[in-house]
């Protein structure tokens, strides 16, 4: 059973290409501590200060092993680091979830 750790961040909408570039930077990282990423999400439309991470990890534990690797990889501390700085991110929440397999990854289907 895999599970997705769903992130929330509340974000200062004037730092929003900050994010994004925090959320770039994610995107080697993450891979290369062991998380599957599905993906970041900025605010396109609707409210302008939240935007979602989703990383898939095979366990709980998995999980716990990856944020131990994620502790001690340089690129990881500098982004942290960067993050912290920038004082882009305003809060986080995290939520650990489950697909509904029958649900998942569902191309849309048109009828003509």
């Amino acid at each position: 059973m895999s599970i997705t750790c769903f992130i929330e961040y509340r974000l200062d909408p004037f730092k929003l290409d900050l994010f994004a570039q925090y959320a770039q930077n994610w995107g080697q990282i993450i891979p290369a501590c062991g998380g599957e990423l599905l993906g970041y999400f900025l605010p396109h439309e609707g409210s302008n200060d939240r935007a979602f991470g989703l990383i898939s990890f095979t366990s709980l534990a998995s999980y716990e092993a990856y944020r131990g690797r994620l502790k001690q990889h340089s690129a990881a501390q500098q982004n942290f680091a960067f993050a912290r700085e920038q004082q882009f991110i305003l809060q986080e929440w995290r939520s650990f979830l489950t697909v509904v397999p029958t649900t998942f990854n569902k191309a849309a289907q048109v009828a003509l």
